[in-house]
């Protein structure tokens, strides 16, 4: 009764996920449409008269550094330093999964599905917020490529819901075998190895 209660809101969720995807592309489409660029093949074209306007709201550099605080410029190099085990977990994950992915007949994790690297197209970012900019983006890229990967892993080795759950857990979770459950587990771990149909490929 209870796991049936259960599938049935996850049912109601994912519809609702659904209707939430379709009204966020309504909405891209509609500020697009505001702010005068459209989106193709992974590229952004702003119109040119709006992005010579969009140029006149840049702040230039010196002026930009003359208002950072003291605590910023200092703490830079620290942010800058994570991009050595960022770059490192991006070549790691990615040979990992090009390799094993393969040899396990799991779907291989889209990249570029993950990375959106566009705000250096804001012509009213200056040359550091752009540089600040796009160090975010792929940052956040990373990791969202990198669960993606980890999730799909998860499923394939050890497709078992934790006794607590965790504040925003993967998207495969749901459809795990309970905590404790062994006979569950032994029954449909093959099962969830083949299991990919609703993953795109």
């Amino acid at each position: 009764m209870q796991n049936s209660s259960l599938d049935e809101i996850l049912g109601r969720l994912q519809s609702l996920q659904a209707e939430l995807e379709d009204e966020i592309d309504r909405i891209l489409s509609e500020k697009r449409e505001l702010f005068h660029y459209t989106y193709e093949r992974g590229k952004v074209h702003f119109e040119h008269g709006f992005k010579a306007l969009l140029r006149t709201q840049r702040t230039g550099i010196f002026a930009y550094l003359r208002s950072s605080r003291l605590s910023h410029i200092l703490s830079a190099p620290i942010i800058y330093s994570v991009s050595i085990p960022l770059l490192l977990l991006d070549v790691m994950i990615t040979l990992y999964q090009h390799i094993c992915f393969r040899i396990y007949k799991i779907p291989r994790v889209s990249r570029s599905d993950y990375f959106c690297i566009d705000h250096q197209h804001l012509a009213y970012l200056n040359i550091i917020e752009k540089f600040n900019c796009m160090y975010c983006s792929y940052g956040n890229g990373l990791v969202e490529y990198s669960r993606e990967i980890i999730a799909r892993t998860e499923q394939y080795w050890c497709p078992i819901k934790h006794a607590k759950r965790t504040p925003d857990p993967h998207h495969l979770v749901d459809r795990f075998v309970d905590y404790g459950d062994a006979e569950a587990y032994k029954k449909n771990l093959e099962r969830f190895q083949k299991e990919w149909s609703d993953i795109s490929q």
